[in-house]
This record gives C-alpha cells, sequence and structure tokens, in this order.
C-alpha cells in the first residue's frame, strides 16, 4: 500500500500530485493555513483524495501520524533564516519512518550563484551569493546528510524559473503585468512545471541519490519569453525597458534574481533518470499552455 506525504503541497508538490497521484493509495501532506487545508480535504487535489494538515513552523502530532506510513517523502518548504523547519521538526520521525524509503527535496538553480552567463552542472561548485541561496544550500546538506544518516535515498532536484498553468508569460501579457526588461548577457532558464513532476516521479521510482538539475535546454533573456507569449496572442509585445529603469521599482528579492547570470545544463537528469523533458524550451512549454483551455481564456 504505497502512501505519498508532502511537506509543502504547494505549486509543484500540487502539480505532481494531479498527474502522478494514482501511484499511491494514501496521499498526505502539508499547508501554511487551516482554510487551505479544509479545500484540499473537501475538494482533494487533482481528482486524487488528500489528507491536508497545518504545518506553519510547529509540530504536527498528525503529520507525524501520516508520515510513519509513508514510503516516498516529497519536500518543498522553503528554509528560513533559522534553518530547515522540516527537518527542525520532523528529523527524527523521518529517519524512523519504517517504510520511507526516497526522498525528494525541492531546491533552485540559486545555489550556483553567478557565473557571469557561462554554462553550470551538477559538478560546478555551489557558490550562492545570496542569503535565500545559502539558506537552500544549508538545507540540501542537511537533507543529504538525514538521508546518509538514515539509509534513505535523498535527491535534490535544483530547478530552474519555473512556469506552467496560471503562471506564465501567456497571463502576464494577457493582463497587462510583463515587462521586458533589457540587461546585456543577462540569460535565464526556466522549467515548466510538468517536467518536474516527470523528474519527481523518475527519483521516486529509481530512489535516486544526488543532485539533478531541473531545467530546460535554452536559457535566453528575461524579455523573450514575452516576446514569444505577444506573438502566440496575436498582440504588440510591451516595450522594452532598461534594467536601470525596471530595477527602480524592484523588491530585493527581485533584484536579486537579476544579479545572477548562468546557463544550466540537464544532461544529468537525461542520462541517469531518464527523462526527456516534454518542453525542451519556453516555446514548446507556452505553446503548449496557448493550445490549452487556459491559453484559449487569454486570448
Amino acid at each position: 500500500m504505497p502512501a505519498l506525504f508532502c511537506f509543502g503541497l504547494g505549486y509543484s508538490s500540487a502539480h505532481y500530485v494531479s498527474e502522478f497521484g494514482a501511484r499511491f493509495d494514501r496521499i498526505a501532506g502539508t499547508v501554511r493555513t487551516r482554510e487551505k487545508a479544509t479545500a484540499i480535504a473537501r475538494a482533494g487535489v487533482g481528482g486524487h483524495k488528500v489528507e491536508a494538515f497545518v504545518f506553519d513552523g510547529e509540530p504536527s502530532p498528525q503529520a507525524s501520524a501520516a508520515l510513519m506510513d509513508a514510503n516516498a517523502l516529497l519536500v518543498s518548504v522553503p528554509p528560513c533564516e533559522s534553518g530547515d523547519p522540516v527537518l527542525a521538526h520532523f528529523a527524527a520521525t523521518i529517519a524512523a519512518a519504517p517504510r520511507l524509503q526516497t526522498i525528494v527535496y525541492l531546491s533552485t538553480v540559486g545555489v550556483y550563484g553567478d557565473h557571469g552567463g557561462a554554462w553550470v552542472d551538477e559538478t560546478t561548485p555551489a557558490a550562492p551569493v545570496t542569503e535565500r541561496s545559502r539558506e537552500r544550500l544549508e538545507a540540501e546538506q542537511g537533507w543529504a546528510a538525514l538521508g546518509a544518516r538514515a539509509g534513505k535515498a535523498v535527491a535534490i532536484l535544483r530547478l530552474s524559473g519555473i512556469y506552467g498553468p496560471g503562471q506564465n508569460a501567456l497571463v502576464q501579457v494577457a493582463h497587462g503585468r510583463a515587462k521586458r526588461i533589457d540587461r546585456p548577457g543577462q540569460v535565464f532558464n526556466r522549467i515548466h512545471v510538468g517536467d518536474i513532476a516527470q523528474a519527481i516521479d523518475a527519483a521516486f521510482a529509481q530512489r535516486a541519490v544526488g543532485v539533478f538539475n531541473v531545467t530546460d535546454d535554452d536559457p535566453t533573456p528575461q524579455g523573450t519569453p514575452i516576446a514569444f507569449a505577444a506573438e502566440l496572442l496575436g498582440v504588440a509585445p510591451p516595450p522594452e525597458i532598461s534594467f536601470a529603469e525596471a530595477s527602480q521599482g524592484m523588491s530585493a528579492m527581485a533584484l536579486s534574481f537579476y544579479g545572477e547570470s548562468k546557463r544550466v545544463r540537464s544532461g544529468k537528469l537525461k542520462r541517469e533518470l531518464g527523462v526527456a523533458l516534454r518542453y525542451p524550451s519556453y516555446r514548446e512549454g507556452l505553446r503548449g499552455l496557448f493550445e490549452s483551455r487556459e491559453g484559449s481564456e487569454t486570448r
């Protein structure tokens, strides 16, 4: 009777459950608010029944009990200044869970830091430049150490910028929120949430151990997908604005995003886990969204 537990039933985790939830007889996970827990208990996730428990940084006995029944664990809760809250409150339970064999931790390519647009892969030393990315790297190390200590497979998936249904350039253009920011030499990778789901499933199936980049094959300037989305929608793209101008209204988090530039390879994901990206670039991803019901609603 395979069971899945998700710390953090957010965008990526919910998409995984929606697509691959039939693999499990029991699915449980955590959310931040009682309102969301109630909504999930009523409606499920992607047609699957899900038990949702509130975890807001305090231990949850109900979550611990469900966790002890899990075969697979998916973790998408971010760390904070004081460390990883899941490790802080549940490490002993996770180590002792008798059926738990495989853990997937969702991290970020931000841990590589800035490489001036050069290519990086899993052999590139992590060199985070923001506090947020340093916290992520420490969390990665904590999860790897727990896996080694408890004899459980831990795969760390480093994700590029996530997009998919409801969260993409088509929606931004259609609602007048898109900006094309010109910063020469700046490039970014992206990843469709459907390909994240594929990577999670492959890591679980193979009880993968180690770090894997989960990213598309076509790093581009920030505004390139925006212009492509506008073309699909048959509208003029927003005018380019300089980074100097755009940065005046940016949050500290957004500014840190533009403080790094790198091209990320995903060869290890394909070689070792056998994942074939459905959306190897923003073009396939946005075209697929455009052709979906969501795409038609933006027109």
